[in-house]
């Protein structure tokens, strides 16, 4: 059966993650103190321990899920897992694929997602951003219903994840207009976003700028696996055009939507979610619903085992 491996961002973190599969695996413990050397703070002990404020600062949380990730493919390896035919992750999570696929060092990765972190940070004041989710409009609406927006600020949709599923960013007064009128424009709910930093969107674009001085001098290479990328669902091969699309992605949408549906359209059959938390295989499921495709999950020993099963399905003929 043809698989992909995804990689999940933001929103997957939780205190005590991977705890379970840790007991068992030693790798995701070792893949951890690695990442805790490189950048001179213990990881494992922030995602294990909390407090959640600080987990969910987001120069933390990059870091944390990355190496999260990260140890999940090491873990998938470990047992066999079948080789993808094409990898993706979701927003951070594209940096996990790209050490999957040997493009990136992963010590490079940590201190890019890092800096990555700060730079989102430092470009939009706490209090001043964030991001809503708007359920159950077709894309073409959201984008119509931010158009309206006449006040001062931004009003972007920045991650389209799902059918009916679409994630706005911008500032705070034109989000608390959006929350106030979703429901008369027709949206089942819009709910806003526990997050302070506004990704994905036009505000971003002093910190891609910092970032692409940062990424000039972090190796890169042709990756082995095709990874797809946020921006267009299309993989790249050349190092400066991988840059390119790191850069644009910090401030352009997150085309998570049409990234699984090229996949299965390149007869993907299996999708299988390497990091914690399961937000990619329920999106999955809501993009190309079952039995078209499987979508698993790997975040505890029992759905390990379960996405090693299925991905290593024969498919069927026909």
């Amino acid at each position: 059966m043809k698989s992909a491996l995804l990689f999940p961002g933001q929103g997957s973190q939780s205190v005590g993650m991977l705890s379970a599969l840790a007991a068992q695996e030693p790798i995701i413990g070792t893949t951890f103190r690695e990442a805790s050397q490189v950048l001179g703070w213990d990881l494992w002990r922030l995602a294990q321990e909390g407090p959640d404020e600080e987990l969910n600062r987001t120069e933390r949380t990059q870091p944390v899920l990355l190496a999260g990730a990260v140890a999940m493919h090491r873990v998938w390896r470990a047992h066999d897992g079948v080789q993808p035919a094409m990898l993706a992750g979701h927003s951070l999570g594209e940096y996990a694929a790209l050490v999957a696929a040997g493009a990136m060092e992963f010590a490079d990765a940590l201190k890019t997602v890092e800096i990555r972190g700060r730079l989102m940070q430092q470009a939009v004041p706490a209090g001043t951003g964030g991001m809503a989710a708007v359920l159950g409009m077709e894309d073409a609406v959201v984008e119509a219903f931010c158009a309206d927006y006449a006040g001062d600020g931004v009003l972007e949709p920045v991650n389209y994840n799902a059918p009916g599923q679409v994630v706005v960013a911008g500032t705070t007064a034109a989000l608390d207009w959006l929350v106030a009128n979703g429901r008369e424009r027709g949206a089942k709910k819009v709910m806003r976003l526990s997050v302070s930093v506004p990704s994905h969107c036009s505000l971003m674009r002093e910190a891609a700028a910092k970032l692409e001085e940062h990424l000039a001098n972090t190796p890169i290479v042709p990756p082995a696996v095709p990874v797809l990328h946020n921006l267009d669902a299309a993989a790249r091969t050349e190092p400066d055009a991988i840059r390119r699309a790191l850069v644009e992605q910090l401030y352009r949408p997150v085309r998570w939507t049409q990234t699984i549906r090229a996949m299965s359209a390149q007869a993907v059959l299996a999708f299988v979610e390497c990091g914690p938390g399961k937000v990619l295989t329920t999106l999955g499921k809501r993009i190309v619903p079952e039995p078209d495709a499987r979508h698993c999950a790997t975040e505890d020993p029992a759905l390990l085992q379960l996405a090693l099963e299925t991905a290593g399905m024969p498919a069927v003929a026909g």
